[in-house]
């Protein structure tokens, strides 16, 4: 879970830099949707507040983890330090590091 925590965290350092604010600035003053305004991220953004959005992020992935766990041939792969031909070798290969989720 640290690991994700600080993919998450660079993840949204690095939208911030590319210009993320500034475009849901823009799509807010182009009257974006509802659907756009409960995106993840949105609102935060709109007021500025990029702590906000790495905490609402962090707390969908552990939701999204609960979630996976509760699926009883859920398995996780471990992607730290793989290229993403390793990633992909072991989707297709079946190989979990880490094990299923129900692991721990």
């Amino acid at each position: 879970r640290d690991e994700l925590y600080a993919r998450i965290e660079r993840r949204v350092d690095a939208m911030i830099a590319a210009g993320a604010a500034e475009e849901v600035r823009r799509a807010h003053a182009a009257g974006a949707s509802e659907t756009a305004r409960v995106a993840l991220g949105f609102e935060e953004l709109l007021e500025g507040d990029v702590e906000a959005m790495k905490r609402r992020t962090r707390n969908y992935a552990r939701r999204q983890l609960t979630w996976m766990r509760k699926l009883p041939d859920a398995e996780i792969i471990d992607i730290a330090g793989r290229s993403p031909q390793e990633v992909a070798a072991a989707i297709a290969g079946g190989d979990s590091p880490r094990g299923s989720v129900n692991s721990g």
